[in-house]
Formats: structure tokens, sequence, C-alpha cells
């Protein structure tokens, strides 16, 4: 809570009218005075209809400035308060372009070392740290500059199987993670180095895929696991193998706890972000096209055989392609793996999926 409060623009102070004005309402409102920061008075569960209730000037007490009556069951009150809020926060505050800012979700199974990371990439203990599973609840965002790139870490809670999420507080923070992952740009695929890959790691990892966003897959503890010359080559090896449904995501070996090859993170993060929002152009595209309709025949079916027009890129976040063809059902997986392969070895898009949307020529 301190580190919050040392952060923050403005502090909203909850209270609760119908307890009135306690002991502990008085210390907060003092250690928030001390902290010199603005203080917003929000006295909740006012439900009632018509004016603010009497019992309301009692927090005027507190010394902390003008109490607002609100009913967060109703909604009653909200506007003002949020009116309250602004009026604090410096205009230069909302300057700010969102739109250099790197998003970056950790994910990963419970006891990774997700909030490790976080904590030695920001120099300080921002998310609590445990042996025990399931102690990040809700996402933390992290907001950290570095080499003139601005970067956005979030924290999220550790993904056990369904059928093992039991308490109500881990389903929410189960949706959390999801929805971190969703508002995400790069995802950081946490394995704990020690355990080894497991079957929750690849569901973890499809979350990521399904979202269709960059991905790093990074393996945490390397420093707790004993090692001789080929134990990383082996690791990597397997890894590769149990990976092989996004073997586009590059591999690094870290330890949050000692700080090996962060920065080497770092310029993972840029170079996978890079390639997510990479555009080719049209003239390029159809140039690979061409090259290799030439040297694999597209294939036939009773005696049809599959004519690729051209391609164009729709959109990026992932790469996206659309190729327009004669019949679309002609169009198989495996030549779509054939033509995702062709233009990865010639423009790289390592750590990103790439899209594939098949029209057929006239469609909309």
């Amino acid at each position: 809570a301190q580190l919050a409060i040392d952060t923050a623009s403005v502090i909203i102070f909850v209270t609760d009218v119908k307890s009135g004005v306690t002991a502990t309402d008085a210390e907060i409102a003092a250690m928030l005075q001390k902290s010199g920061k603005p203080v917003v008075l929000c006295v909740n569960k006012c439900d009632g209809i018509g004016g603010p209730p009497a019992d309301i000037y009692e927090f005027y007490n507190l010394g902390i400035g003008d109490p607002i009556a609100v009913s967060s069951f109703h909604g009653h009150g909200t506007g003002d308060l949020l009116d309250e809020v602004i009026a604090h926060i410096p205009a230069e505050e909302f300057a700010e372009d969102e739109d250099d800012v790197i998003n970056v979700a950790v994910i990963g199974k419970p006891n990774a070392g997700k909030s490790s990371l976080i904590n030695c990439i920001a120099g300080e203990e921002r998310s609590i740290v445990s042996d025990i599973a399931g102690t990040t609840r809700d996402a933390i965002d992290t907001a950290i500059e570095r080499e003139g790139v601005k970067y956005n870490f979030i924290d999220t809670a550790g993904l056990r199987r369904k059928s093992r999420v039991e308490d109500k507080i881990e389903k929410y923070s189960v949706l959390r993670a999801q929805m971190a992952v969703e508002r995400a740009d790069v995802c950081v695929i946490m394995i704990d180095g020690t355990e080894g890959f497991t079957e929750q790691d690849s569901k973890v990892a499809g979350l990521a895929l399904e979202q269709g966003k960059a991905c790093i897959i990074a393996v945490n503890k390397w420093d707790a696991v004993d090692k001789d010359g080929k134990t990383m080559d082996s690791a990597r090896k397997k890894l590769m193998k149990d990976f092989s449904f996004m073997s586009f995501a590059p591999l690094i070996f870290i330890s949050a706890k000692t700080g090996q090859r962060i920065d080497r993170l770092f310029e993972l993060i840029k170079y996978v972000n890079e390639q997510n929002t990479m555009r080719i152009s049209t003239g390029m595209l159809n140039d690979i096209l061409a090259d290799a309709t030439a040297r694999v025949q597209p294939p036939t079916d009773k005696g049809k055989r599959l004519k690729i027009y051209y391609m164009t890129q729709a959109s990026t976040k992932p790469p996206t392609f659309v190729c327009f063809c004669n019949k679309a059902e002609l169009f198989h997986f495996s030549y779509q793996r054939y033509l995702e392969n062709q233009i990865r070895s010639t423009f790289g898009l390592e750590g990103t999926p790439v899209r594939f949307v098949i029209r057929e020529r006239g469609e909309k």
C-alpha cells in the first residue's frame, strides 16, 4: 500500500458511512497527509435516495477535505468522484502518448517466478514473492524505460488447470490474467527450469498463440539447475520438441534471482515486437508467391488444380495475409504451412504467429 501511495498521482481514500470514522480511518488519514499527495475522500455505502446522509459530516473530522457521498452498489456519486480525481491530475499526464509503449504480459503456471522477474527488472519489490503458489492475485502493471524504449510489464496470476481452481478469488485472477494477455503486445511465457515442461505450460502458451501475440519462452531458475557442458543444448532441443506448435518463438534461459540474461530478454522483447508489427509490401509478397508456386506446384483434387492469383498483407499484430484463389477448399493446410515457411525464410517474422485468410475470387 505504501508503494502504491508513493507512485500515485491521486489517492482515493474509501471510508464506510455505516461504520463512521474509526481509529483506523484516522491513522490512514494521518499517513496520507504526510505523503503530500492529493487525496479525494470517498464515503461509500450512501445507498439511500435523496441528499447525502447526515452521518457524512462526521468525516470532516479527518481533515482531508470535502467528503464525497458514493454508493458503489448503485453507482450514485461516482461521476462526482471521478471529476474530483481528474481535477487533481496535471494536464501533462494525459498528454503522454501510449502508442510507443510495448506492453509485456508475463504469463505462466503458479510459482514459475513471474513476480521475481518483475522485481528484478524494476529493481524494487513491486510484487510479493513467496514459495506459496498463487500469491499474485491481480494483474500488476510496472512501467519501465530502458535505453529510450518504454515498456509496461504486466505481472499476472499463475494459470492452473480449471479442475484445480476452487477458490473464487483465483477464478477472477485467471480471468484477469487472460485479459492481460489480450492487452499485451508481447507475452513472456515463463517455465520453471527445475521442473521442465508440463502440460499446463502448453495450455498457457496456447492462450497467447490464440490471441496472435508475439511470444518468448523464458526458462527461469536456470541458476538452480545442475549443469554440465551439454545441459543447455539438450534442454533447448527438448523444449523445441515440446513447443513444436509454436516453433517460431525464441527460447531464452534466465534467472530472475541473479539477473542472468535479463539484458538479452529486453533485446528479444523489442525484436519480437518489431516482427509482430512488420508490414510487407504486396509486390514483395507476390514475388515470393511466384517463386514458391514454381518450386512446389499447388495441390490438385479430381483433376482441378489450385490457382493462387495474388497475396496481400491485411493487418499486423499478428501479420495476416489474404490469399485470393480459384477454390478455397483446394488450399490445403500443408500448402499454407509451406507458404508460411517461405515468407518466414525471407522476412524472419521470428517470435510472431502468422495468419492466413483464404478468399475465392469474386468473394467480398
